[in-house]
């Protein structure tokens, strides 16, 4: 099976996010029931990267310093390629209708950049946005109206 990182953080959100789970404490449990779902173990591996880098991230400890809550963001040429406009576009919607601040979209835009991918698509990008805001124990609500966003979504594009 040649699966992407991204489809491994999906397939631990989709499976895992109701559990209490630890990577230090559930890492080697994760990793075993990851390879026998098929999973390449050096993706797994980087996936436990870059979850464990996820973690490291802390929104309120950012250099970002923001006065009042409007921020205007420039993105830079590689961001503009890594990400495209309407990713671009969704990003600033979430922002715009206050389901995301500043510091997590930056959040959100360096672990876009930890990814193994040129570019990233819309539907992966609400996942990467989903998993950031699950790790950040200030953004619940915000994480319930994105969950339900995107799994509407999901689920709209089935039919």
């Amino acid at each position: 099976m040649k699966e992407t990182l991204i489809d491994i953080l999906i397939y631990l959100f989709e499976n895992y996010v109701e559990d209490d789970i630890s990577l230090g404490v559930d890492g080697e449990r994760l990793k075993s029931e990851l390879d026998s779902a098929g999973f390449e173990p050096g993706q797994v591996n980087k996936a436990f990267d870059w979850l464990e880098g996820l973690s490291d991230r802390n929104p309120s400890g950012s250099l970002l310093r923001v006065e009042g809550d409007k921020t205007f963001r420039v993105y830079t040429e590689a961001e503009q390629r890594k990400i495209d406009l309407e990713c671009r576009g969704f990003l600033h919607f979430l922002e715009h209708t206050g389901l995301l601040d500043s510091r997590s979209r930056e959040v959100i835009i360096e672990r876009i950049f930890a990814l193994d991918t040129e570019e990233i698509e819309l539907e992966q990008l609400k996942w990467i946005i989903l998993l950031v805001l699950l790790n950040q124990p200030e953004q619940e609500q915000a994480f319930i109206l994105v969950e339900d966003l995107v799994m509407g979504g999901l689920a709209g594009n089935l039919h």
